[in-house]
Parts: C-alpha cells; sequence; structure tokens
C-alpha cells in the first residue's frame, strides 16, 4: 500500500532509501521523495508543502497539484502535517492534535478561485462533496492509537480552522474562532482536505502546536519559543507519521467523503 504525506513547516520524514521523483498532474508537476520508514512495509510518497527551503509562503501553495499529484502517485491515503497557531489556552504547546472537524467557509484556494476539481462545465465525475467528517476516522484512530503506543501525549479531535494567508489572525478574528470552538489555525490545510474528499481520497490533518494566537494568551508567545517548536515538531511527528504508517494493514478498510456526482 502507497501513503502519501504532505508536510508543513520544517517536516522531514527520514526515509530510506529516498529516491526525487516528477509527478505530472494537469494541474502542474509535483516533486516529491519516496522510500519507506524504517523496517514499514508501505511505500510513502513525500510532498514537501512549501518546497525546499520554505520557498512557498502560504499563499502560493499549490493545492490542487499536490493532492491529484498524490493520486496520480497511486496513494491509497494521504497524512498531512501542519504547524499551527492554538486557541485553546487550556491546550499545551508542543501538542499534537489530530483533528476531526474543519472550518472553512469561503471555499477558496489561495489566489480567490473555488477549492475544487470540479472547474470544467460537463466534466464526468462532478459534483458536490459532502462533508460528513472532512478527516478519515479509519486514519484519525490510526494516528491516535500509534501516537499513544509511541507515549505521545496527543490531543484526539478539535475543531481546526483554516486562514488564508499569508499574514496572521487579528485579535478580533482569533476571538471569531474561538467563538466557533476551533483549537487550532493555520494557513494550508483547508484546501486540501475539501480536494482530497472531492477525489474519495482518505485524508487526515496532525497538528503541532506552537505558539498561541493572538490574544489568546495576555503576552504574545515569544518567537525564539515558537522556533523551538517547530524544531522539536520535526521529530514528534516523524515520530507519529512512521508509527501510523507502520500500524496501517496491507488491506485497510477506508472511509471516504460523499461526493454526489451528476454522472
Amino acid at each position: 500500500m502507497r501513503i502519501g504525506i504532505i508536510g508543513g513547516t520544517g517536516a522531514e520524514l527520514g526515509l530510506e532509501r529516498a529516491e526525487e521523483v516528477r509527478i505530472e498532474s494537469r494541474f502542474g508537476r509535483v516533486d516529491a521523495l519516496r522510500g519507506r520508514f524504517a523496517g514499514g512495509s508501505s511505500e510513502v510518497v513525500f510532498v514537501r508543502r512549501h518546497g525546499e527551503g520554505h520557498r512557498r509562503l502560504s499563499s502560493m501553495v499549490d493545492h490542487r497539484a499536490n493532492v491529484a499529484g498524490l493520486r496520480e502517485a497511486g496513494c491509497a491515503a494521504v497524512v498531512a502535517t501542519t504547524v499551527c497557531g492554538v486557541l485553546d489556552p487550556e491546550v499545551a504547546l508542543g501538542t499534537p492534535l489530530v483533528f476531526d472537524d474543519l472550518f472553512f467557509p469561503d471555499n477558496r484556494l489561495p489566489d480567490g478561485s473555488p477549492c475544487t476539481f470540479f472547474d470544467e462545465p460537463g466534466a464526468p465525475g462532478r459534483g458536490h462533496y459532502v462533508l460528513g467528517s472532512p478527516f478519515s476516522p479509519a486514519l484519525r484512530r490510526t494516528l491516535v492509537h500509534a501516537g499513544r503506543a509511541r507515549g505521545l501525549a496527543l490531543e484526539d479531535g478539535g475543531t481546526y480552522a483554516y486562514a488564508l494567508g499569508p499574514r496572521f489572525n487579528s485579535r478580533a478574528e482569533v476571538a471569531w474562532l474561538r467563538s466557533l470552538g476551533a483549537v487550532a489555525v493555520s494557513q494550508t490545510a483547508g484546501p486540501e482536505a475539501v480536494l482530497a474528499g472531492e477525489l474519495e481520497l482518505p485524508y487526515a490533518l496532525v497538528g503541532f502546536g506552537v505558539d498561541y494566537a493572538n490574544g489568546v494568551q495576555p503576552r504574545p508567545t515569544p518567537v525564539e519559543v515558537l522556533d523551538g517548536h517547530i524544531a522539536a515538531s520535526r521529530e514528534v511527528l516523524r515520530t507519529l507519521l512512521e508509527a501510523a504508517v507502520s500500524a496501517l494493514p496491507e488491506e485497510t478498510a477506508f472511509d471516504t467523503g460523499f461526493v454526489y456526482r451528476f454522472e
């Protein structure tokens, strides 16, 4: 089985026998690494969301190319990571968060166009993605169980809020997101979840809290603390992903979103 991984800021997997691959989709080329975790049987296709050296800010990420490319590469499911701003003061920084709901009301890509693969009138398979759970329950369960088996203290559940970058949110915007019950916010994973759903490609998202969002605490999180958590996220998320991918049986009955199609 082949699993796609979309890594956020600073993500590194340390795959064995990794090789660079170029995947072509109708939305453009995707550069990826293909390999396996140490001792793992499942092949991994790893896409750095922001490119080498964080070349692309969140407003420059081509989500359609990334998701379509992983489908073209034969991935049976996708797990993504994101470092994020924490909205809930009860959640400690440095905690992995396995989200179970999504706040993304605008449904827009960074360039302002609709977040959809259904962009051609009359195209076969066009339809409406109906969100039951935007994050695959089967993948979520695997992540939670595998992480806890490795001794990781993680948050099981919570709403992920997507914000269009590259600027961070104002205090008023953060207060609004908190009033809606979101636990963390970042600038990348909303479009991925919707696009994967349209392809009926199981998708799960793991966040890592690196700072408290604007106004959550009386004082902003110091930059050196934020940088320290970004550095720590590399090993924690690598450990979690390795454990989860290794725990997936070769024949996994993934649950997917529902797309109401017209033909």
